[in-house]
């Protein structure tokens, strides 16, 4: 069964509380950036990113399954649940060849900005350093190109 749509609703973020809001699922990667409003999505788009701890009803909902929940930087919004932006940037790095490019780099841009063009605040994995290195010019540098 396929859950609502964000062609459902005037906002990214009230699709996803109203898909994922109350249940024990906690947005990541794409999902989690646009929650965070980093990101500022796509039109018509279709898919949400989630942990989860057991597969749920939507076949459009990617549950990427954890047996716990433990180890997971997330912050509750109501009653939504969302990785950090150190949790969700961190993820996507660590699976870069699986990831929506698209989001990470304006995601990543979004803090840089928000953040007194700086990327200070963020915690990045030293395992994750040199594809952070790697990326992080043309983040800087997005919003220069559109």
């Amino acid at each position: 069964m396929t859950s609502q749509t964000r062609n459902d609703f005037l906002t990214t973020r009230a699709w996803h509380m109203a898909v994922v809001g109350g249940k024990d699922l906690i947005l990541r990667h794409t999902s989690a950036l646009e929650f965070l409003e980093l990101f500022g999505g796509y039109m018509r788009e279709k898919r949400i990113d989630v942990y989860a701890k057991e597969h749920g009803e939507y076949d459009n909902v990617n549950y990427c399954l954890v047996s716990t929940f433990d180890g997971i930087d997330y912050v509750r919004f109501g009653d939504v649940l969302c990785t950090s932006a150190n949790q969700t940037f961190n993820d996507m790095l660590g699976d870069f060849d699986n990831i929506d490019e698209q989001s990470l780099i304006e995601g990543l841009s979004g803090y840089y900005f928000s953040h007194g063009e700086s990327f200070d605040g963020l915690k990045i994995n030293p395992r994750y350093t040199k594809q952070f290195e790697a990326i992080k010019d043309w983040a800087i540098e997005y919003y220069d190109e559109v």
